[in-house]
């Protein structure tokens, strides 16, 4: 197939390069022209993908009509907190017949909406899929062997796009609970961050442990309260991506968190950084969503009180563990 993958950082550069092995015609979209003639005249996404070397048969532009035209399957690459403007941006040029995926782990900072649901609006199509799991694009692009799930209500969408990224290094699963595989994707960057916390102020495994089951507990109860399936956050998009962002040290939200509880401050890490934490920006609209439905989720309530309002990590931990005794 033709494919254009909307967004140039290391996700999507990285699936760019799983589609390009699999035979199809690639092409990658990237907002600033400047940058873009840089990767094609070095073949490396520098800032975003760096030590990758990449085949001159990926075609990279800025231009975006030149970009969707005749384009066969389009995946939606960009960070959260730009994916609504850049999907706005290429309103009008993507018809109903194309197959789109979100590959975006987040909820829109305004609506709380899922990717899919805001490309769906964005673009005016009946069905946008949406791809997650553990999968960081570095080990990706080197082909380590990496198995995610896609999910739409459209098995035949689903199995498209199964077909088309599927390798010996790359295996999808499909399903149709694509409000757990999208949420799932989102909230485990929030509790990926509080275990990063809990690194940096130099707790131990049994800490961590904790944060992740309880992290998946909050998860679960927050995403069928919404209509996932409670089987889906047993899965690659729900604990599979959960372990690998909370424990990996190529975690961008565990480094955050980490450096937090070592006591750097907010702005300063996010000045430093190339790259986006989604679980920095996506805390607030997690917590506002859960607190909408009115679902408990204390690990979500005091990441977003570190970050937004400047609480002492140390008096976060205390907080959730003076919580009122329960039931498991």
């Amino acid at each position: 197939m033709k494919a254009t993958v909307i967004g140039d950082g290391g996700w999507g550069t990285a699936l760019a390069l799983v589609l390009d092995s699999n035979g199809h015609d690639v092409t990658v979209w990237g907002p600033f022209p400047e940058y873009i003639e840089e990767v094609k005249a070095n073949s490396e996404n520098i800032n975003f993908l760096p030590e990758i070397k990449l085949p001159d048969s990926i075609a990279w532009t800025s231009d975006r009509k030149s970009a969707v035209e005749n384009s066969e399957l389009i995946v939606l690459a960009s960070p959260t907190k730009y994916f609504k403007d850049v999907v706005n941006s290429f309103s009008g040029m993507i018809p109903q017949s194309c197959r789109v995926l979100s590959v975006a782990k987040g909820l829109a900072e305004d609506s709380h909406k899922r990717m899919s649901e805001v490309a769906q609006s964005a673009l005016n199509l009946d069905t946008v899929a949406a791809l997650s799991g553990p999968s960081h694009a570095e080990e990706v692009a080197r082909k380590i062997p990496t198995a995610v799930t896609v999910a739409s209500d459209n098995d035949e969408l689903n199995k498209t796009i199964q077909k088309a990224f599927s390798n010996k290094c790359f295996r999808v699963y499909t399903s149709s609970d694509v409000i757990g595989v999208e949420l799932g994707g989102a909230l485990k960057n929030v509790i990926a961050v509080a275990v990063g916390v809990s690194d940096g102020i130099g707790f131990g495994d049994n800490t961590k442990a904790a944060l992740i089951t309880r992290g998946l507990s909050e998860m679960s109860r927050l995403g069928c309260t919404l209509g996932a399936k409670p089987e889906t956050f047993s899965g690659l998009s729900g604990m599979g991506d959960l372990i690998v962002t909370c424990a990996s040290k190529l975690s961008r939200n565990r480094a955050v968190g980490e450096r937090i509880g070592k006591g750097e401050s907010i702005d300063d890490i996010l000045k430093s950084m190339k790259q986006v934490a989604e679980g920095v920006h996506n805390c607030a609209s997690a917590l506002s969503l859960a607190q909408s439905v009115n679902v408990e989720v204390p690990i979500t309530e005091q990441v977003y009180a570190i970050i937004h309002e400047d609480k002492n990590p140390l008096e976060a931990v205390e907080s959730l563990l003076s919580r009122e005794l329960r039931e498991e």
